[in-house]
Protein backbone atom coordinates (compact mmCIF):
# COMPACT_ATOMS: atom_id res chain seq x y z
CA UNK A 1 0.00 0.00 0.00
CA UNK A 2 2.66 1.95 0.78
CA UNK A 3 5.09 1.54 -2.10
CA UNK A 4 1.18 2.49 -4.19
CA UNK A 5 1.47 5.67 -2.95
CA UNK A 6 4.46 6.48 -2.99
CA UNK A 7 4.30 5.64 -7.11
CA UNK A 8 1.35 7.91 -7.35
CA UNK A 9 2.55 10.65 -5.17
CA UNK A 10 5.40 10.95 -7.65
CA UNK A 11 3.51 10.45 -10.95
CA UNK A 12 1.94 13.97 -9.50
CA UNK A 13 5.32 14.88 -8.98
CA UNK A 14 6.00 14.18 -12.60
CA UNK A 15 3.22 15.37 -14.32
CA UNK A 16 3.58 19.04 -12.26
CA UNK A 17 6.84 19.13 -13.76
CA UNK A 18 5.21 18.24 -17.21
CA UNK A 19 2.84 20.52 -16.96
CA UNK A 20 5.00 23.65 -16.60
CA UNK A 21 6.96 22.64 -19.07
CA UNK A 22 4.56 22.57 -21.59
CA UNK A 23 2.52 25.71 -20.49
CA UNK A 24 5.77 27.46 -20.22
CA UNK A 25 7.30 26.93 -22.71
CA UNK A 26 4.45 25.03 -25.34
CA UNK A 27 4.80 21.54 -25.76
CA UNK A 28 6.41 18.73 -23.79
CA UNK A 29 3.57 16.85 -21.90
CA UNK A 30 2.38 14.10 -23.59
CA UNK A 31 5.62 13.59 -24.84
CA UNK A 32 7.73 13.62 -22.03
CA UNK A 33 5.27 12.41 -19.54
CA UNK A 34 3.97 9.07 -21.53
CA UNK A 35 7.00 7.48 -22.15
CA UNK A 36 7.98 7.71 -18.27
CA UNK A 37 4.89 6.17 -16.88
CA UNK A 38 5.67 3.38 -19.61
CA UNK A 39 9.10 3.14 -18.09
CA UNK A 40 7.49 3.32 -14.67
CA UNK A 41 5.71 0.18 -15.31
CA UNK A 42 2.13 1.21 -16.46
CA UNK A 43 0.14 0.02 -19.94
CA UNK A 44 -0.37 2.29 -22.45
CA UNK A 45 -3.81 2.17 -22.57
CA UNK A 46 -3.63 2.91 -18.88
CA UNK A 47 -1.23 6.15 -19.74
CA UNK A 48 -2.83 7.82 -22.61
CA UNK A 49 -6.19 8.61 -21.14
CA UNK A 50 -4.35 9.61 -18.09
CA UNK A 51 -2.08 11.82 -19.40
CA UNK A 52 -5.41 13.18 -21.40
CA UNK A 53 -7.02 14.03 -18.53
CA UNK A 54 -4.36 15.66 -16.87
CA UNK A 55 -3.59 17.60 -19.69
CA UNK A 56 -7.55 18.53 -19.30
CA UNK A 57 -7.37 20.18 -16.05
CA UNK A 58 -3.78 21.64 -16.00
CA UNK A 59 -5.01 22.97 -19.36
CA UNK A 60 -8.37 24.75 -17.70
CA UNK A 61 -6.31 25.83 -15.04
CA UNK A 62 -3.20 27.14 -17.36
CA UNK A 63 -5.10 28.58 -19.51
CA UNK A 64 -7.37 30.48 -17.22
CA UNK A 65 -4.10 32.10 -15.59
CA UNK A 66 -2.97 32.58 -19.04
CA UNK A 67 -6.39 35.21 -19.94
CA UNK A 68 -5.54 36.73 -16.55
CA UNK A 69 -2.01 37.28 -17.00
CA UNK A 70 -2.31 39.07 -20.34
CA UNK A 71 -0.35 36.22 -22.19
CA UNK A 72 -3.93 35.83 -24.45
CA UNK A 73 -6.36 38.07 -25.52
CA UNK A 74 -9.84 36.24 -24.86
CA UNK A 75 -12.24 39.53 -26.22
CA UNK A 76 -15.98 37.87 -26.69
CA UNK A 77 -17.34 41.42 -26.13
CA UNK A 78 -15.63 43.43 -29.14
CA UNK A 79 -13.61 45.68 -27.30
CA UNK A 80 -16.74 46.73 -24.95
CA UNK A 81 -18.87 47.72 -28.14
CA UNK A 82 -21.19 45.19 -28.08
CA UNK A 83 -24.22 46.92 -26.00
CA UNK A 84 -27.34 46.99 -27.55
CA UNK A 85 -29.91 44.48 -26.60
CA UNK A 86 -30.35 42.65 -30.23
CA UNK A 87 -26.29 42.55 -30.49
CA UNK A 88 -26.04 40.48 -27.13
CA UNK A 89 -25.96 37.18 -28.80
CA UNK A 90 -22.95 38.10 -30.64
CA UNK A 91 -21.24 38.22 -27.17
CA UNK A 92 -20.65 33.96 -27.94
CA UNK A 93 -18.72 34.62 -31.27
CA UNK A 94 -14.71 35.50 -30.76
CA UNK A 95 -13.38 38.70 -31.91
CA UNK A 96 -9.85 38.67 -31.27
CA UNK A 97 -7.26 36.85 -33.25
CA UNK A 98 -6.38 34.60 -29.80
CA UNK A 99 -10.19 34.14 -29.41
CA UNK A 100 -10.59 32.86 -32.93
CA UNK A 101 -7.36 30.72 -33.30
CA UNK A 102 -8.29 28.84 -30.24
CA UNK A 103 -11.71 28.21 -31.94
CA UNK A 104 -10.26 27.09 -34.78
CA UNK A 105 -7.98 24.64 -33.08
CA UNK A 106 -10.38 23.21 -30.94
CA UNK A 107 -12.83 22.13 -34.10
CA UNK A 108 -9.79 20.80 -35.65
CA UNK A 109 -8.60 18.88 -32.25
CA UNK A 110 -12.16 17.30 -32.16
CA UNK A 111 -11.86 15.99 -35.71
CA UNK A 112 -8.27 15.10 -35.05
CA UNK A 113 -8.67 13.29 -31.62
CA UNK A 114 -11.66 11.03 -32.68
CA UNK A 115 -9.31 9.82 -35.50
CA UNK A 116 -6.26 9.60 -33.96
CA UNK A 117 -8.07 7.74 -31.18
CA UNK A 118 -9.73 4.89 -33.47
CA UNK A 119 -6.84 4.31 -35.12
CA UNK A 120 -4.82 3.92 -32.18
CA UNK A 121 -5.49 0.30 -31.71
CA UNK A 122 -5.21 -1.07 -34.82
CA UNK A 123 -1.69 0.36 -36.43
CA UNK A 124 1.88 -0.51 -34.54
CA UNK A 125 3.26 1.91 -31.64
CA UNK A 126 6.50 2.21 -33.41
CA UNK A 127 5.33 3.57 -36.25
CA UNK A 128 3.13 6.52 -34.45
CA UNK A 129 6.25 6.95 -32.31
CA UNK A 130 8.70 7.59 -35.39
CA UNK A 131 6.13 9.67 -37.48
CA UNK A 132 5.74 11.58 -34.37
CA UNK A 133 9.10 12.38 -33.03
CA UNK A 134 10.22 13.16 -37.15
CA UNK A 135 7.11 15.64 -37.57
CA UNK A 136 8.17 17.55 -34.00
CA UNK A 137 11.81 17.57 -34.60
CA UNK A 138 11.56 19.33 -37.78
CA UNK A 139 9.23 21.67 -36.43
CA UNK A 140 11.97 22.56 -33.59
CA UNK A 141 14.49 22.77 -36.41
CA UNK A 142 12.91 25.08 -38.65
CA UNK A 143 11.95 27.30 -35.54
CA UNK A 144 15.46 27.13 -34.50
CA UNK A 145 16.24 28.42 -37.77
CA UNK A 146 13.76 30.81 -38.39
CA UNK A 147 13.67 32.57 -35.22
CA UNK A 148 14.59 35.77 -36.39
CA UNK A 149 12.17 36.05 -39.36
CA UNK A 150 8.74 37.23 -39.11
CA UNK A 151 6.21 34.52 -41.37
CA UNK A 152 2.60 36.16 -42.80
CA UNK A 153 -0.16 34.49 -40.60
CA UNK A 154 -1.57 31.68 -42.74
CA UNK A 155 -4.94 30.51 -41.48
CA UNK A 156 -4.70 27.37 -43.99
CA UNK A 157 -1.34 26.38 -42.42
CA UNK A 158 -3.12 26.70 -38.74
CA UNK A 159 -5.30 24.22 -39.90
CA UNK A 160 -3.56 21.89 -41.14
CA UNK A 161 -1.12 22.29 -38.10
CA UNK A 162 -4.57 21.72 -35.54
CA UNK A 163 -5.60 18.55 -37.24
CA UNK A 164 -2.21 17.02 -37.18
CA UNK A 165 -1.43 17.85 -34.02
CA UNK A 166 -4.79 16.49 -32.45
CA UNK A 167 -4.21 13.42 -34.70
CA UNK A 168 -0.89 13.05 -33.40
CA UNK A 169 -2.94 13.79 -29.43
CA UNK A 170 -5.48 10.93 -30.11
CA UNK A 171 -2.74 8.18 -30.64
CA UNK A 172 -0.64 8.66 -28.20
CA UNK A 173 -0.92 11.40 -25.67
CA UNK A 174 1.49 13.72 -26.90
CA UNK A 175 2.74 15.15 -30.13
CA UNK A 176 0.07 18.23 -30.26
CA UNK A 177 2.37 21.01 -28.00
CA UNK A 178 4.91 20.96 -29.36
CA UNK A 179 3.90 20.76 -32.96
CA UNK A 180 0.54 23.37 -32.55
CA UNK A 181 2.71 26.27 -31.06
CA UNK A 182 5.65 25.69 -33.55
CA UNK A 183 3.08 25.61 -36.04
CA UNK A 184 1.56 28.86 -34.90
CA UNK A 185 5.08 30.47 -34.71
CA UNK A 186 6.09 29.24 -38.32
CA UNK A 187 2.89 30.83 -39.41
CA UNK A 188 2.87 34.11 -38.37
CA UNK A 189 2.14 33.83 -34.42
CA UNK A 190 3.81 36.10 -31.77
CA UNK A 191 5.32 33.29 -29.48
CA UNK A 192 3.22 34.20 -25.79
CA UNK A 193 0.14 34.15 -27.74
CA UNK A 194 1.02 30.81 -28.98
CA UNK A 195 1.75 29.06 -26.00
CA UNK A 196 -1.73 30.80 -24.45
CA UNK A 197 -3.40 29.92 -27.16
CA UNK A 198 -1.98 26.03 -27.63
CA UNK A 199 -2.59 25.51 -23.73
CA UNK A 200 -6.87 26.58 -23.78
CA UNK A 201 -7.21 24.70 -26.97
CA UNK A 202 -5.75 21.20 -26.25
CA UNK A 203 -8.75 21.06 -23.56
CA UNK A 204 -11.26 20.29 -26.27
CA UNK A 205 -8.41 17.93 -27.36
CA UNK A 206 -8.33 16.13 -24.35
CA UNK A 207 -11.81 16.04 -23.47
CA UNK A 208 -12.44 14.19 -26.63
CA UNK A 209 -9.81 12.45 -26.72
CA UNK A 210 -10.04 10.79 -22.63
CA UNK A 211 -14.47 10.35 -23.34
CA UNK A 212 -13.62 8.30 -26.42
CA UNK A 213 -11.35 5.90 -24.40
CA UNK A 214 -13.77 5.83 -22.04
CA UNK A 215 -16.25 4.69 -24.49
CA UNK A 216 -14.15 2.36 -26.05
CA UNK A 217 -12.60 0.62 -22.87
CA UNK A 218 -16.19 0.93 -21.38
CA UNK A 219 -15.26 2.93 -18.37
CA UNK A 220 -12.23 0.54 -18.10
CA UNK A 221 -10.05 3.95 -16.70
CA UNK A 222 -6.93 3.86 -14.47
CA UNK A 223 -8.62 5.81 -12.30
CA UNK A 224 -5.80 6.40 -9.21
CA UNK A 225 -3.02 7.36 -12.30
CA UNK A 226 -5.55 9.32 -13.61
CA UNK A 227 -5.97 11.51 -10.28
CA UNK A 228 -2.32 11.31 -9.85
CA UNK A 229 -1.56 13.35 -13.47
CA UNK A 230 -4.61 15.67 -12.62
CA UNK A 231 -3.70 16.54 -9.46
CA UNK A 232 0.02 17.30 -10.40
CA UNK A 233 -1.17 18.96 -13.71
CA UNK A 234 -3.49 21.87 -11.76
CA UNK A 235 -0.70 23.13 -9.44
CA UNK A 236 1.86 24.38 -12.44
CA UNK A 237 -0.48 26.13 -14.20
CA UNK A 238 -0.41 29.57 -12.29
CA UNK A 239 3.35 29.62 -12.21
CA UNK A 240 3.55 28.38 -15.96
CA UNK A 241 1.07 31.57 -17.34
CA UNK A 242 3.66 33.94 -15.13
CA UNK A 243 6.95 32.47 -16.44
CA UNK A 244 5.66 33.40 -20.05
CA UNK A 245 4.56 36.50 -18.82
CA UNK A 246 8.15 37.17 -17.63
CA UNK A 247 10.13 36.08 -19.92
CA UNK A 248 11.35 38.24 -23.00
CA UNK A 249 9.65 36.73 -26.60
CA UNK A 250 12.89 36.46 -28.48
CA UNK A 251 14.48 34.36 -25.92
CA UNK A 252 11.26 32.22 -25.44
CA UNK A 253 11.16 31.72 -28.82
CA UNK A 254 14.59 30.48 -29.10
CA UNK A 255 13.84 28.19 -25.80
CA UNK A 256 10.94 27.19 -27.83
CA UNK A 257 12.82 26.15 -30.58
CA UNK A 258 15.07 24.18 -28.67
CA UNK A 259 12.97 22.22 -25.91
CA UNK A 260 10.83 20.89 -29.86
CA UNK A 261 13.62 19.96 -31.11
CA UNK A 262 15.08 17.70 -27.99
CA UNK A 263 11.65 16.03 -27.56
CA UNK A 264 11.57 15.72 -31.27
CA UNK A 265 15.40 14.04 -30.97
CA UNK A 266 13.87 11.83 -28.16
CA UNK A 267 11.43 10.63 -29.09
CA UNK A 268 13.05 8.82 -32.29
CA UNK A 269 15.30 7.64 -30.09
CA UNK A 270 12.66 5.93 -27.92
CA UNK A 271 11.47 4.54 -31.11
CA UNK A 272 14.46 2.58 -31.62
CA UNK A 273 16.32 2.08 -27.82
Amino acid sequence: MEAALGIFIAVAVIALLCEYVDASLGGGYGTTLTPLLLVIGFVPLDVVPAVLLGQLVGGVVGGYFHYRLGNINLDFNHGGRLSKAKEHWLRFLPWSLDAKVILLLAICGIIGAVTGVVLAVNIPENVFRLYIGMVVLGMGIIILVRRNHNSPFSWRRLVGIGLLGAFNKGISGGGYGPLVTGGQILSGREVKSSIGSTTVAEVSVCIVGFLAYVFLLKGGIHWALATSTAIGSVMAGPFAAFTVKKVETRKLKLVVGLIITILGAWTLAKTFI
